[in-house]
């Protein structure tokens, strides 16, 4: 039985021009758009695999191989996160890798924000993109390679971050029920079960919050830092999700002319 997914590759398919991917037109055919064999090949999948994605026996391809049908098909940015909403994508598109493509609208966004600290986060907190404030704001954040780059790793495991934080316990409780609530929508997410295993061994503190089973959707917060290169600053954050990847862009700012507002613009 032919799935959401495969029913959008096949009309997508036989919307394509063959002229427009080099493909010959020395017989007539009889279908329109592009043949199944021909896409693969576009893709860079196998003709096997194609079919079963079309035919609905597939319906779980990686976030790859989904960049790859996008692009043969010439599919715009809205058309793609639809082509992933319907393969339930998303938990593939929030392991970090150190090279987890990011919206060029969103990094102009970081940098139209300065000097706000700013992160683009994933819904477990891995940092996809940061302004040289927001990446200031955790000293030593940049230390850690970029697939390692997650603010709850951070807060859990790195030396600077229960002095840096002047509520710490009430970050970490509130960075735990998050997580839960993650794992409770996606119960079989894999990168929240392995974020989630490794901070349960490596902090004590991280495996005694879990145990308490605490839920919570992620909410604005006002935060005190103690930060040992620009001082204390207290700071409000604002969340707004990208509907399309399920990403967070926070945003810690402060009123203008203000002595929090200042240390935020010696940060960087």
């Amino acid at each position: 039985m032919t799935s959401e997914l495969g029913a959008f590759l096949r009309a997508r398919r036989q919307r394509a021009d063959p002229a427009e991917h080099g493909m010959p037109l020395r017989r007539r055919r009889r279908t329109p758009g592009l043949r199944r064999e021909e896409l693969a090949t576009l893709a860079g999948v196998s003709v096997d695999y194609y079919a079963r994605l079309e035919q609905g026996r597939e319906t779980r391809p990686s976030a790859s191989v989904l960049r790859a049908l996008a692009g043969a098909l010439g599919l715009t940015d809205e058309e793609h996160a639809h082509l992933a909403a319907l393969a339930g994508a998303r938990r593939f598109a929030h392991v970090a890798t150190g090279t987890v493509e990011v919206d060029p609208g969103l990094l102009q966004l970081l940098a139209t924000v300065r000097p706000a600290p700013s992160y683009l986060l994933s819904r477990v907190s891995d940092v996809h993109a940061a302004n040289p404030e927001g990446l200031a704001m955790l000293p030593g954040l940049t230390d850690w390679p970029a697939e390692r780059r997650n603010t709850v790793r951070y807060l859990f495991t790195h030396p600077a971050a229960e002095k840096l934080f002047g509520d710490w316990e009430g970050s970490a409780a509130s960075n735990v029920a998050h997580l839960r609530t993650v794992l409770t929508a996606e119960p079989e997410a894999a990168d929240v079960a392995a974020l989630v295993a490794e901070l349960s061994e490596a902090s004590v503190d991280f495996a005694r919050l879990w145990r308490r089973y605490d839920v919570a959707a992620w909410t604005p917060k006002t935060k005190t830092f103690h930060h040992p290169d620009v001082g204390d600053f207290t700071v409000d954050s604002q969340t707004l999700t990208v509907t399309s990847t399920g990403q967070r862009l926070v945003v810690y700012q402060a009123p203008p002319d203000s002595a929090d507002h200042r240390a935020l613009g010696r940060l960087a």
